[in-house]
């Protein structure tokens, strides 16, 4: 059965943003609607709330006072912004971030955007006990994405079919050299920026828990960047003893990885019951 679509509000300028995030969005799962050629999205989106599941943000577009202003009026979102990763939060705490040269990504950013707000939103909704017409919306989405979704979307349940190894061959290999690029990030800002260097870790590793990358190809990523790395330096003439120290960025986004895992398993699974027959010891 075709899993309903969710309805994105893209609040993108740059045509060639949206065009990229498009190409990406396929299926029937997706809805992308444009509200960045309005002369005012933010009024549309206030107008029609109800209407979307997730926001599609560009950093430095939407001014903060706007940003500010749907949060006072309870319109939170599941958010992915698409700029750069600069360790600061632009709309809510559950937003996830997205690099505009790692577009690839966006389905899956998409898919944790999602699944991170459940589990936010979800804590909202039992502290403010029952709904009423006049809950805010942030209140009244879990609830809604969790009838669309099944139970089991609060646990990051994914689609096999967005896997890396099931993708078509060019999706495959862009998807792949889009991830080479995140890792980059992480590497670049790993010393120097730690907030930009846990969120660019916090991207990564939601796109590949979503895309099912194997453990031995984040190593393969990580070994073949720091020799990367080794040979420009070399080059260069500059020392290049401290990249061992580049292991612990590895094993930081290895840490952040077992935690998606640990994340996507439902805490009360019933046990599965014995054969007829067969005694319980």
């Amino acid at each position: 059965m075709t899993q309903p679509a969710l309805t994105i509000a893209s609040l993108l300028s740059d045509p060639r943003l949206v065009k990229a995030a498009t190409s990406w969005l396929k299926g029937e799962r997706y809805c992308l609607e444009d509200l960045g050629s309005l002369s005012d999205p933010i009024a549309e989106l206030l107008q029609r709330r109800d209407a979307f599941d997730v926001v599609l943000l560009q950093q430095g577009v939407t001014p903060p006072e706007a940003l500010q202003g749907l949060r006072q009026q309870g319109v939170l979102l599941p958010a992915v912004v698409v700029g750069e990763v600069n360790g600061r939060v632009d709309y809510h705490e559950a937003e996830v971030h997205l690099p505009q040269d790692q577009l690839e990504q966006v389905v899956y950013s998409l898919d944790a955007a999602v699944s991170r707000f459940l589990r936010k939103g979800l804590s909202a909704q039992s502290e403010s006990g029952s709904e009423s017409a006049s809950t805010p919306l942030s209140w009244r989405l879990p609830n809604r994405l969790q009838g669309r979704l099944g139970y089991l979307g609060v646990f990051y349940k994914r689609d096999p079919s967005l896997f890396l190894r099931n993708l078509p061959e060019p999706d495959h290999g862009e998807l792949r050299q889009s991830l080479q690029r995140g890792y980059r990030d992480i590497l670049i800002s790993y010393f120097k920026d730690p907030a930009a260097a846990n969120q660019a870790i916090e991207s990564f590793v939601h796109s590949a828990f979503f895309c099912d990358l194997p453990v031995n190809s984040v190593v393969e990523i990580h070994v073949d960047l720091m020799d990367s790395f080794w040979k420009q330096l070399r080059l260069e003439g500059h020392k290049n003893d401290f990249l061992q120290d580049y292991r612990l960025a590895l094993l930081d986004v290895m840490a952040h990885l077992c935690e998606m895992y640990r994340r996507s398993i439902p805490p009360d699974l019933p046990l599965a019951e014995p054969p007829p027959g067969e005694a319980v010891g």
